[in-house]
């Protein structure tokens, strides 16, 4: 059994999950880079994340940590 709390989750779904949540202007808050904060589009930003290992790293980050308020709320 893989312990990845990304093991089958694609990047798209991701960004997609994360802007529904949050939205774009407060992704580009919490993480601060062009493609969220300029003419942000899901598209656009993919590409920029698929060939930028920091920035994805940096949403994968926040993914992580928005499952786990999920997995909180759904406790309450």
């Amino acid at each position: 059994m893989n312990k990845d709390p990304l093991h089958g989750i694609t990047l798209e779904r991701m960004l997609t999950e994360l802007v529904d949540e949050f939205g774009w202007e407060d992704l580009a808050y919490r993480i601060r880079i062009n493609c969220f904060s300029q003419n942000p589009s899901i598209k656009s930003s993919l590409k920029f994340l698929r060939r930028t290992p920091w920035a994805r790293t940096k949403v994968e980050v926040l993914y992580k940590q928005f499952l786990g308020l999920q997995d909180r709320e759904r406790r309450i």
